[in-house]
């Protein structure tokens, strides 16, 4: 029988490079996303925006996203502030940042990711925050990101806009290297990247 060869990435509206490029990592089998995971620790633990940041933004890992918790606990160990992304009540499409300790109870949000109880003392604005590590489901070389749809950290980063240069915070995005396309179409909403890593290679846009 005859092999079907994937589809051409350009070809697809963004619906549809979401299904694939979410297909393509949840493919990746248990070894591999451990492998994946230490290899991005290697790529970033001892670069110069990881050391110098002081209030890092990371995310828990969910539908094959590749993990960064060796960089959460690192962050710790090394006296960092760390925060992780809340889902607001509301208005529902809000969200926050929170701090976030070593011994940390989570609760699953609407959409099943884990996250911490609700703590406004805890919360920090994410223009005070030095670095962003954020998820995403597709990036490509020039800093272009596509994530999820919901829209929440565009909608978090939507005051870069009104600025012409901005100094935090750093927002990288990270993902796996079967997550790359040639080039994304950018909307409008869409907020650049400095860049992206993998467990492979660091993509400064």
């Amino acid at each position: 029988m005859r092999r079907r060869s994937p589809p051409d990435p350009s070809t697809l509206s963004r619906p549809q490079l979401r299904r694939l490029l979410r297909h393509n990592r949840r493919a990746l089998s248990p070894a591999e996303q451990r492998q994946a995971a230490r290899g991005l620790y290697c790529q970033l633990a001892q670069n110069p925006l990881f050391r110098r940041a002081r209030h890092v933004s990371l995310y828990l890992p969910m539908d094959g996203e590749i993990d960064p918790r060796l960089l959460i606990r690192a962050a710790q160990k090394r006296g960092k502030t760390t925060y992780l992304p809340v889902l607001s009540a509301w208005p529902r499409t809000k969200m926050v940042f929170q701090r976030v300790g070593p011994k940390e109870k989570f609760k699953p949000n609407r959409f099943r990711i884990p996250e911490p109880r609700i703590n406004a003392k805890r919360q920090r604005k994410i223009w005070t925050l030095d670095l962003v590590l954020m998820p995403l489901v597709g990036f490509d070389p020039q800093g272009g990101r596509l994530g999820m749809g919901g829209g929440f950290y565009d909608r978090s980063l939507a005051y870069l806009a009104r600025r012409k240069t901005w100094r935090k915070p750093v927002l990288l995005g990270l993902a796996h290297e079967c997550q790359k396309v040639g080039k994304l179409e950018v909307a409008s909403w869409d907020v650049p990247l400095a860049g992206t890593v993998t467990d492979k290679h660091w993509y400064k846009a």
